[in-house]
């Protein structure tokens, strides 16, 4: 008989004894088929695993755009032996660590965690030490499972590859980012609401977003200084010349395409483009560049660290999530159908455990 364990008694020094076998884990039998299944699977077993996992019981994980393809499209990064479970962020509590891991049993935690791993769309999951920070004060469960890819992605892509100065240490000046600009297409989307409002933490001085028109008002509540509706302007016809605006020292690109090969024109000379879509160089125009611009593509590395530093941004209320929706885990389909929609605004949730009014979720143990 099922006994009923709710998360605020949960005791961490005796889960060993309480994790099951088994738990409900959502399974994508085929790499070339985007179709799930929602079904019982082996918990992950740490004794089999590295040295630094951590048995993580997931409250809620959150799907991403054209993830069902990466297996089957860069199978350099998502191995196709593995079990292919969706889902790469993670917001959930410690079940068991390694002796002396920063993170014990008991531990509120998010994560992105590696896609050379299965994913999080399970009631037990699997993370390492370097992929873990601690929840901030006052981030529901919701909020963060919606935010370390997006998060980490914006982080990546604004500091460590656009060359702008990260907020985090005590001899960190800002005041040199005031002096640049930054272009973000498809700014209302899980990584754009990110991208405006780190970069409007970290002090730029003039952050342009590129939405439709139905989220230029969001766009605008989040900090950006201009908002491009692109259904009414084009990118290069907004910076064109005569039009009083200067061009960027930073375009980062969220869709790839056309919208990609229009970045290049609007960057300022000796200025970059930043892709997480595709290579920019073969979209490099061959006419209207200015000179010095360089472009750069990067895949986001789960790096624990600068979700930390981003969390703290959080607890400053300099950062707050967007969230679409909200699913169960039995509601996949439609979670999925949402994200793969292209119209959702920030990010939606799954949730893998029973939250009561309270937000703890109820555990349900053999």
């Amino acid at each position: 008989m099922a006994s009923t364990v709710a998360h605020n008694t949960f005791n961490p020094t005796t889960s060993s004894q309480q994790v099951p076998d088994t738990a409900l884990t959502l399974l994508q039998p085929s790499i070339h088929s985007p179709n799930l299944i929602l079904t019982s699977f082996t918990t992950p077993n740490l004794s089999t695993l590295p040295p630094s996992s951590h048995l993580i019981r997931v409250y809620t994980t959150s799907p991403c755009a054209g993830e069902l393809t990466w297996a089957a499209n860069f199978p350099s990064l998502v191995p196709s032996t593995k079990p292919q479970i969706p889902c790469y962020d993670l917001a959930g509590i410690v079940v068991s660590a390694p002796p002396g891991s920063k993170f014990p049993a008991g531990t509120k935690v998010w994560t992105r965690t590696s896609a050379e791993r299965s994913g999080n769309a399970r009631e037990y999951s699997v993370a390492l030490e370097a992929e873990l920070a601690r929840i901030p004060e006052g981030l529901g469960w919701d909020e963060a499972a919606s935010m370390p890819l997006s998060a980490l992605t914006a982080w990546q892509a604004l500091f460590d590859k656009g060359g702008l100065v990260a907020p985090g240490g005590e001899d960190v000046d800002l005041k040199k980012n005031g002096k640049n600009s930054v272009l973000i297409d498809a700014a209302s989307g899980g990584v754009g609401v990110l991208l405006v409002q780190i970069a409007k933490a970290a002090g730029v001085g003039r952050v342009i977003g590129v939405c439709s028109t139905g989220n230029v008002d969001l766009v605008k509540g989040l900090g950006a200084d201009e908002v491009l509706d692109y259904r009414k302007i084009g990118i290069e016809e907004y910076f064109a010349s005569g039009s009083g605006r200067k061009k960027v020292d930073l375009a980062i690109d969220l869709l790839g395409g056309k919208s990609l090969e229009s970045c290049w024109r609007v960057v300022g000379k000796g200025g970059r483009v930043v892709s997480v879509r595709e290579p920019p160089d073969g979209r490099k125009p061959e006419t209207g560049i200015e000179d010095g611009v360089q472009g750069s593509f990067f895949v986001m590395e789960p790096l624990g660290w600068q979700l930390e530093l981003f969390g703290r941004l959080v607890v400053e209320g300099k950062i707050r999530a967007v969230v679409d929706s909200v699913w169960k885990l039995e509601e996949y389909e439609k979670a999925f159908e949402r994200v793969e929609s292209g119209h959702a605004k920030g990010k939606l949730w799954v949730s893998a455990a029973e939250l009561d009014e309270s937000g703890w979720a109820a555990l349900a143990y053999a």
